[in-house]
């Protein structure tokens, strides 16, 4: 099916904006593009909201806590925005994550991993790893639970959130649960679904080509670390809940890992968002299965969080 008709009129309003073109697209230009667009609504309100210093994988990276309220300790989202792996951060995905922590009733903690191309492959995955660990040795302090923690992201941050349950299988800091919004989880860039939607909303399929190229530099697009449906070992991993865009040069992937995971025994809830674009969760307000989309991926997360035994 096309764009639904609030998904139209969102892309309507923007139709006058310059085209990218890859080609010729510096990455100064592409975040100078984005800031212009970025004018942050009233946020939402929640019991405490704290920044806070954490640990990456090679220094101090920045990242942002959202309690909302309630006894704790609390289960914990650890969660990684999107951005092609080359922008955004913890500003652009406030309102998600204000949402997320309000629906979920868990303690959200979003991290500012280092971004491409200043800091290339595998930066950015190691980053996520670390993060996860930081927070299973924080949590308590924070007013978490460590023994239920959640991975959680979208785009180029579920390809992190991935990442990080894949790595941290076994891990004292092992994640219960992995929520991925349409993510970017295989760096050759060429499902049917990028055929077919070559230039459908805000995220044309040479424009993700072009992120994947920033991120990887000479790397090999099959390494588990940046393609995460491309390790042979996915099974005994977190229980999933992956959603995708039917409209979305990455629906395929995200749907095939969910596919790979299920196939290995994992436990797995799959749904796409018919008639959405990429990226459409972060329009909360604006776009009513952006509303619904982050109320069944907190419902996922209390379901998950609930089956941990105390």
């Amino acid at each position: 099916m096309p764009l639904d008709a609030h998904a139209q009129a969102v892309l309507a309003a923007f139709a006058d904006l310059p085209p990218l073109d890859p080609a010729t697209l510096t990455i100064e230009h592409y975040r100078a593009f984005l800031a212009v667009g970025m004018v942050p609504g009233e946020p939402e309100p929640l019991a405490q909201v704290s920044d806070l210093v954490a640990q990456g994988a090679a220094g101090a990276i920045a990242a942002r806590a959202y309690h909302p309220g309630g006894n704790g300790p609390l289960p914990v989202v650890a969660f990684f925005h999107g951005g092609g792996f080359v922008s955004l951060g913890l500003d652009s995905h406030d309102a998600l994550c204000r949402r997320l922590a309000l629906l979920s009733g868990a303690l959200v903690v979003s991290f500012d991993y280092r971004l491409a191309p200043e800091a290339p492959f595998p930066a950015a995955a190691h980053d996520a790893v670390a993060a996860v660990r930081w927070l299973h040795a924080h949590a308590a302090a924070l007013g978490g639970d460590p023994g239920r923690i959640a991975v959680a992201g979208d785009s180029a941050g579920g390809n992190l959130a991935a990442v990080a349950a894949q790595q941290l299988r076994g891990d004292a800091a092992e994640p219960c649960h992995q929520l991925l919004l349409y993510p970017a989880v295989d760096g050759a860039a060429d499902t049917a679904s990028y055929h077919e939607h070559v230039n459908v909303g805000f995220l044309p399929a040479a424009l993700m080509r072009w992120f994947w190229q920033l991120y990887l530099g000479d790397a090999d697009a099959h390494d588990p670390l940046a393609s995460p449906l491309r390790s042979a070992k996915l099974a005994g991993l977190a229980p999933a809940t992956v959603f995708t865009a039917e409209c979305d040069p990455l629906r395929d992937e995200g749907e095939a890992y969910a596919r790979a995971l299920a196939a290995t025994g994992n436990a797995v809830e799959l749904k796409r968002w018919d008639g959405q674009f990429h990226g459409f969760a972060s329009l909360l307000g604006v776009l009513p299965a952006a509303d619904a989309a982050v109320a069944e991926g907190a419902a996922a997360l209390r379901r998950a969080f609930a089956a941990v035994p105390a």
